[in-house]
């Protein structure tokens, strides 16, 4: 271990762009895989990390799916909200807005909606003392009209005591088609208080994170990284501050940049964005919210101060009250680093 490294572990952060089921570990998903029949999910470790190899966004989608579906139970939802939030306050991750996506598990894998809220309620209610855990409800694109309207009945129907924001991810291609009922299903979700956080700029050009700021009123852009292809939308996003959720490794991992080396989080910042740094999937891409600040610091050469401030940015975007972001925010000011905290 460095002194960055000690300096990064030491740092207070919060996760804003993190999925529920991407969040399984390993040891999760095999104990799953070996518990249930009548899927594709590998039951060996070795075998499980082939499978975690992406060829492109759809194929992460179609595994991502069939993960999903060795979850069966609203017991199973717990445990990976529990597993997940040990795992993040195992780096000193203080405040998680974990994304669920209910369509998956009420609609595809028939649990009733009371008792999939009743198992988040329960998760956060347990992890309390090591972490705070809010939910962000997520609408799963590629299913359309059904989905949306099913996703925001049960967020305003059945939602949990910590429900904070609404989403959209998935393949933002075959949102084509749904525009309306996407954009009926934000209406009612702002209106009803909830923060507007949809995925645009993943995978599809600059015009689905127009859409995304013009017609479901975000207040953060998940990923957002194809806003350097419009000049336009740079300088609004830097006018206007609006956070980006930036998941390095998961782009590379889903083929949307060949490289890190070849990431535009570093133009981002350099342009006067407001970037945040987030590991979406975690166990998928191999990945950790703390790897994310040392591949930021060392390969995207940002070193102690810069990541430092991603820190600083995480707290401020994120939905915590006030008062919490203030004391997290004089805790981060605290951490000195022990020594020289060189990039190399």
């Amino acid at each position: 271990m460095t002194a960055l490294d000690d300096f990064i572990d030491a740092l207070p952060k919060v996760e804003l762009h993190v999925h529920l089921v991407g969040s399984a570990s390993l040891p999760t998903v095999l104990e799953l895989a070996n518990r249930h029949t009548g899927h594709t999910v590998p039951t060996e470790e070795e075998a499980l990390r082939n499978f975690y190899e992406f060829r492109d966004f759809p194929h992460f989608a179609e595994v991502y799916l069939a993960v999903n579906g060795l979850i069966r139970e609203p017991e199973d939802v717990a445990a990976l909200v529990v597993g997940a939030a040990r795992d993040l306050a195992a780096q000193n991750v203080r405040y998680v807005e974990l994304t669920v996506t209910p369509h998956t598990h009420v609609v595809m894998m028939g649990m009733p909606a009371p008792a999939v809220t009743e198992a988040l309620d329960v998760a956060a209610r347990e992890v309390a003392d090591l972490i705070e855990v809010a939910y962000v409800f997520d609408i799963p694109g590629e299913f359309g009209d059904e989905a949306a309207r099913a996703t925001i009945d049960h967020a305003l129907s059945h939602p949990p005591r910590s429900l904070v924001g609404f989403g959209i991810g998935g393949i933002e291609q075959d949102r084509i088609g749904h525009e309306e009922a996407i954009r009926d299903a934000f209406r009612a979700a702002v209106a009803a208080g909830l923060h507007s956080v949809p995925h645009a700029g993943e995978m599809s050009g600059p015009e689905t994170i127009w859409e995304a700021i013009r017609e479901l009123r975000a207040e953060r852009i998940g990923h957002g990284i194809r806003c350097v292809d419009d000049p336009e939308l740079m300088a609004y996003l830097r006018e206007t501050q609006l956070p980006l959720e930036v998941c390095p490794t998961s782009n590379v991992c889903t083929r949307q940049v060949p490289s890190i080396a070849a990431h535009p989080l570093p133009r981002l910042l350099e342009d006067g964005l407001y970037v945040t740094l987030n590991s979406d999937d975690p166990p998928m891409f191999n990945t950790t919210l703390t790897n994310e600040y040392r591949v930021a610091a060392r390969d995207l050469g940002l070193g102690a101060d810069g990541v430092a401030e991603l820190a600083r940015n995480g707290i401020r975007a994120s939905f915590l009250p006030e008062s919490r972001k203030q004391a997290l925010l004089a805790e981060l000011d605290a951490v000195r680093p022990a020594g020289p905290v060189e990039t190399g």
